[in-house]
Parts: structure tokens; sequence; C-alpha cells
């Protein structure tokens, strides 16, 4: 089948017409590939000038990854670039643990922005790690390990073992939502283990969910303060120890200011999402397996 390419040729994909459409048209999306798992098949398409990755369908708001084919290092999504902005908060992880592959965005870009870190994924699909690899750059290597299994299993052995992270970004998601496995207090205790003293955990989840009082419940419970970053969706980003205050957070923003802003992240707009939640709505109950 002959595929289309929407304003451009895909510098991954190659022998394809380009198809050129007036300024603001959207077009259908071409499917590039589909990759059998037991969670859903995984979708990789392209649509206006992204690649895509989802599960089951390519028509829903609700994408895994997209990636800007003309700039691969822009950030396209309100949350990946929030995620990101995490590093005002701890701005040099040596160890990072990020649980959910997807297409390997925030994997690729912080390699870029901290080279000598350790950055370990734990993704429960394989074929997610066959598809970030073969269409989104997903290389693993000793300072980008990958591991298949839950996320739970991986972090509660962790803690077992003894093992710290600088950084724990959770960002796993199925078709609807976060597994509930992966939202609970004894979970959030297990994730508090294993960061390292002054470490941080930043977590993706929605600010339209019916359980938005009870995460904040539950993350308030488990780390006390923390920052209530939204747009779109919502990052909450706590700690092991004290947050710090504003002015480190904006002389750690200026430090990163150009770097981020390569990536498509406005220190202005994003400073000015990092509010601070000191207590949960009372009345909400925690989350528990």
């Amino acid at each position: 089948m002959p595929c289309l390419r929407i304003h451009l040729v895909s510098p991954l994909i190659l022998g394809c017409a380009t198809l050129f459409l007036p300024p603001g048209a959207q077009a259908a999306p071409q499917l590039l590939h589909s990759e059998p798992s037991q969670f859903g098949k995984v979708l990789v398409f392209e649509e206006n000038g992204e690649r895509c990755m989802n599960f089951n369908t390519m028509v829903d708001l609700g994408r895994q990854t997209c990636l800007d084919i003309a700039k691969p290092d822009n950030l396209v999504f309100s949350y990946t670039r929030m995620m990101i902005s995490s590093l005002y908060v701890k701005p040099d992880p040596k160890t990072v643990l990020i649980v959910g592959l997807g297409g390997a965005t925030l994997q690729k870009t912080l390699a870029k922005l901290l080279p000598d870190a350790v950055i370990d994924t734990v993704e429960i699909d394989p074929a997610v790690g066959k598809v970030a690899e073969k269409y989104f750059g997903y290389r693993p290597g000793p300072r980008q390990r990958l591991f298949v299994e839950d996320g739970r299993a991986y972090i509660e052995r962790a803690h077992r073992e003894g093992r710290q992270y600088d950084m724990v970004m959770l960002d796993a998601f199925d078709v609807d939502y976060i597994p509930e496995h992966l939202m609970t207090l004894e979970f959030l205790q297990h994730v508090k283990a294993i960061l390292a003293p002054g470490g941080i955990v930043v977590a993706n989840t929605f600010t339209n969910s019916e359980l938005y009082e009870r995460e904040s419940a539950t993350y308030a419970a488990v780390f006390g303060q923390f920052f209530n970053l939204r747009e779109g969706n919502r990052v909450i980003v706590a700690g092991r120890g004290t947050l710090p205050d504003e002015k480190t957070i904006a002389d750690n923003a200026n430090k990163l200011a150009q770097r981020l802003e390569r990536l498509g992240i406005d220190q202005d707009r994003a400073l000015q999402r990092f509010t601070r939640t000191e207590n949960a709505t009372t009345a909400a109950k925690v989350l528990q397996d």
C-alpha cells in the first residue's frame, strides 16, 4: 500500500509520496504499523507532520506518544513539558526510573539533558519496547536500560533490595487510565522508599479524573506537600524531604533555560505552573489496595 506524508516526507520512511494540504487542513491518520500485543494492538501512524503511538485505535484524544517529524526534539505534549520541567526541582539527578515507555519521549529527552545519568525504564508490554525502538528512535544501552515487567513489582523489589533513585517518573497508562495498583497509598509508600535523600517523584495524571481529589489525598498522605502542575494533564511533583523554595526553583530554571527552550518549554509559563498543595481535601478518601 502506498503511504502518504502530510507536509513533508518522513526521514525514517523512504519512498513515499508527499501530499500538501491547505493551511489548517486536517488529514486522516496514515497507519504505518500494527504490533500485536496481549494488552491490545500497538498502532503507529502519522498525521499532520507527527508520528504517533496509540493502543487499538488511531482516532483517540488520549494518544500515548507523538513525535514532531520535522523537529524530533520538540516536546509535542504539554504533560511531557511539565514532567521535564521537574528538573527545576531536581536539576541534576544521576539515577532516574521511569515507569512506562510509550514512544520513549521522556527517556530520549533526559538522556540528552543528563548525559551522565543512568535512566532505567520499566514497561510491562514487550510490544511497546519493539515499537519504541523501530519507530521512535529508542536505543537501550548501559545508561538507558529497559526492564520488561510490571512497574509495581519492579519497585517493590527495588525497595526490598535497598536500591534508590534520584528521580522516579510515573507515566504508565492503559487504554483508559493509570492502572489501579499504581495509584494506591501502599504503592506510593514503596515509591517513596526507593527515593534517595532529596529525591523526587513526578507523576502524570489527569485534571478531569473522577479520582482527582482522592489522588491528591493519597499523595499528601505519603509525601505531604507537593507541586500541582496543570495544563491539559496534571503532573504531581513530590519529594522525599522538603521541597525547594521558589527562589531555588527560579535559579534552577535560569540555569536550564537555554537547553529547555530548545525543547519547546517556555520558562515563564512553566514556572507559573508550580503551585503548592499543602493539604488535600479532607473529605477525600485515600486510595488503598
